[in-house]
């Protein structure tokens, strides 16, 4: 039996598998694929220690610190299930591709990260990261000078406007319901903003452009269509905790597994890092830092058994 397996492959799950490495645990990491969403990510400036990369080359950096921890990695492996065994410990079930694969270990650090929901348009997947971004915090810059639009209704939605409308030329904001879904300090910031323009009960039909987004076509609340010329697209409908494969925790209405500030979830053993968690900063940095704190608390979990 492992004393810890950490499921994930991204920045919660590689901070905290390098100190593991560094106090000689026997541990496994078994991810997915490593980088996860942040791989996905286009410029990252806003990474402790470097001044500007890719979330590329920043997953090419979380793979190569695990490897130069000699941490056994097995990339590939879709965990389905988290169970408790009798007489304790945990039994970890997952595939990669049809082989089964299963581990038994002490302690679970869960850093499997959150995917963002998706429109689900025309021009969706072909312009993500061209022109398409689901973190403002982390690709807003990158819009500077040119017309944007933010989709949704929630406060990310909202925070994305409020940020874009002071780097953008112009803000529109479109709204499916009739009116916002966040909080209404939030609200009134953005309809008191002279730079953001909001259009209610709109739905997106699809995005155009040539090699980048050039525009998004959205139909009214009657039915008619409309087109907005812009160069960048935020969409922020909410995001899905990858946390479906255990039940043994507590999580939120949304999928979110709960935990104290020190990566305790409500299963004895078990310990959660970064997006998953229902931590309310979605950031890299972030995720890196509870990556640490869930590895300092394993430890000292095992340490107190027998």
């Amino acid at each position: 039996m492992l004393d810890l397996v950490i499921v994930g492959g991204s920045a919660a799950a590689t901070a905290g598998a390098v100190y593991c490495s560094r106090r000689k645990l026997n541990f496994k990491v078994v991810a997915k694929d490593l980088g996860g969403e942040v791989a996905t990510a286009g410029v990252v400036e806003n990474f402790p220690g470097t001044t500007k990369t890719t979330g590329v080359e920043l997953s090419q950096a979380f793979n190569e610190q695990l490897k130069y921890n000699e941490i056994d990695t097995e990339v590939g492996v879709i965990v389905e299930s988290i169970s408790k065994k009798d007489g304790g410990g945990f039994l970890i079930k997952g595939k990669y591709g049809e082989e089964e694969r299963s581990y038994e270990a002490k302690s679970v650090i869960v850093a499997t990260g959150s995917e963002p929901r998706h429109l689900g348009v025309e021009g969706e997947e072909k312009f993500a990261h061209k022109g398409i971004t689901y973190c403002t915090v982390c690709d807003g810059p990158l819009f500077k000078g040119k017309e944007t639009v933010t989709i949704g209704s929630g406060n990310s939605a909202l925070e994305s406007a409020l940020m874009m409308a002071e780097i953008a030329t112009k803000h529109h904001v479109l709204v499916k319901h009739p009116e916002f879904k966040g909080e209404q300090v939030l609200i009134d910031k953005v309809k008191a903003h002279e730079n953001i323009d909001v259009v209610y009960e709109a739905m997106t039909q699809h995005i155009e452009g040539e090699a980048v987004v050039n525009a998004v076509v959205y139909n009214d609340k009657d039915g008619n269509e409309h087109r907005l010329d812009v160069q960048g697209v935020m969409v922020h409908i909410g995001l899905i905790p990858q946390s479906s494969f255990i039940d043994c925790v507590e999580k939120t209405k949304a999928g979110n597994i709960i935990v104290d500030r020190i990566g305790k979830t409500s299963c004895e053993g078990i310990f959660a890092a970064g997006d998953v968690t229902d931590i309310p900063y979605l950031q890299i940095g972030i995720a890196a830092g509870m990556g640490i704190s869930a590895a300092l608390s394993a430890i000292s979990y095992l340490n107190t058994l027998e």
